[in-house]
C-alpha cells in the first residue's frame, strides 16, 4: 500500500516536471536556438528581400606553406566571388602568367548559399507557431528538433563537403570564362568552400598524344584531382600534371560552424530531456 502510494506520488512529481519542460524549458531552448540561428544566418551577410545598402567585400590573400607557384587576391562579397586577381608561375619555363575576373562577371558560391538557405529553414521551423502555443507531447518536441538538425546538419554539411567534380566539369565550368586574359587549354581552374577556408586549386595539363603508350583511364569525381590524372574533353586527351591548391580563412565562416554546433547540441541535449521522461513511466512520447 505505502509502496504504491509512493509510486503514485513520484508519477505525480514526474509528470509536473515533464508538464514543466513542456511548458517552459522548451520554450526557453527554442527561443535560444533562434538567437543563436539568427546571429549564424547575419554571419552570411547576404541580400534579403527588402533590405537596403550593399553587402560589404572582403579581401582574401591566397597562400600555401608547400609552394609560390600560384599567388592570388579574391573579394568576396556575401556569397560570390566579385574581383579575383591570380599569378601563375609556369614550372616548364618560369613564366608568370596573370589573370584576372573579367569586370561583368561574379562567380557565386552555391555553398555558401545553400547553407544560408538551410540556417533560414531551421529559423522557419523554431518560429512557426503561434506565441501562445503550448507543446502537448514529448512526440511534438521530438519531431522538431529532428526536423531543426537536419536543417542545420545540411548547412553545415554544405561547407564541410564539397561538391565532387570530374576534370571535364570543371573544363566546361562556366569559371573558365570568367577571366581576362582567356585561360590558355591547359590550365583548368576551380573554387570552392571546406570548413572555414576559400580554396582555389589550379590543374596545368598536357595534352596526350594519340601515339602515347599510356593507358588512357578517365579520372571518376573527386574533390582534388592528383598529377597523373586523365580525362577527355573537346575530342582532346589530357593529363593533370602539376596541382596547386591555395587558401584563406574566411572568419565568419568559422563563426557559422560554431554556431551550427552549438545549436545541435542544444537540440540533441533538449531530446535527452525528453527522453530520459519516457524512460520512467508508461508514457511515450515518441
Amino acid at each position: 500500500m505505502a509502496a504504491a502510494m509512493a509510486s503514485a506520488a513520484e508519477r505525480a512529481v514526474l509528470e509536473e516536471e515533464f508538464k514543466w519542460l513542456l511548458q517552459e524549458e522548451v520554450h526557453a531552448v527554442l527561443k535560444q536556438l533562434q538567437d543563436i540561428l539568427k546571429e549564424a544566418s547575419h554571419r552570411f551577410a547576404l541580400p534579403v528581400s527588402g533590405s537596403e545598402g550593399t553587402i560589404k567585400q572582403e579581401n582574401f590573400v591566397l597562400s600555401t606553406s608547400g609552394t609560390d607557384q600560384v599567388k592570388g587576391v579574391l573579394t568576396l562579397q556575401g556569397d560570390a566571388l566579385c574581383q579575383a586577381d591570380i599569378s601563375l608561375k609556369m614550372p616548364r619555363n618560369n613564366q608568370l602568367l596573370h589573370f584576372a575576373f573579367r569586370e561583368d562577371k561574379q562567380w557565386k558560391l552555391q555553398q555558401i548559399q545553400d547553407a544560408r538557405n538551410h540556417v533560414n529553414q531551421a529559423i522557419y521551423l523554431l518560429m512557426n507557431r503561434d506565441v501562445n502555443y503550448q507543446f502537448k507531447t514529448g512526440s511534438e518536441v521530438l519531431k522538431l528538433m529532428d526536423a531543426v538538425m537536419l536543417q542545420l546538419t545540411r548547412a553545415r554539411n554544405r561547407l564541410t563537403t564539397p561538391a565532387t567534380l570530374t576534370l571535364p566539369e570543371i573544363a566546361s565550368s562556366g569559371l573558365t570564362k570568367m577571366f581576362t586574359p582567356a585561360l590558355p587549354p591547359d590550365i583548368l581552374v576551380n573554387f570552392y568552400i571546406n570548413l572555414n577556408k576559400l580554396c582555389l586549386t589550379v590543374y596545368q595539363l598536357h595534352v596526350l598524344q594519340p601515339s602515347t603508350t599510356k593507358n588512357f583511364k578517365p579520372a571518376g569525381g573527386s574533390v582534388l584531382h592528383n598529377p597523373g590524372a586523365m580525362f577527355e574533353f573537346g575530342n582532346q586527351r589530357y593529363e593533370v600534371s602539376h596541382v596547386h591548391k591555395v587558401e584563406c580563412v574566411v572568419p565568419w565562416l568559422n563563426d557559422a560552424l560554431v554556431f551550427f554546433t552549438v545549436s545541435l547540441q542544444l537540440c540533441q541535449q533538449l531530446k535527452d530531456k525528453i527522453s530520459i521522461f519516457s524512460s520512467y513511466w508508461n508514457y511515450r512520447p515518441y
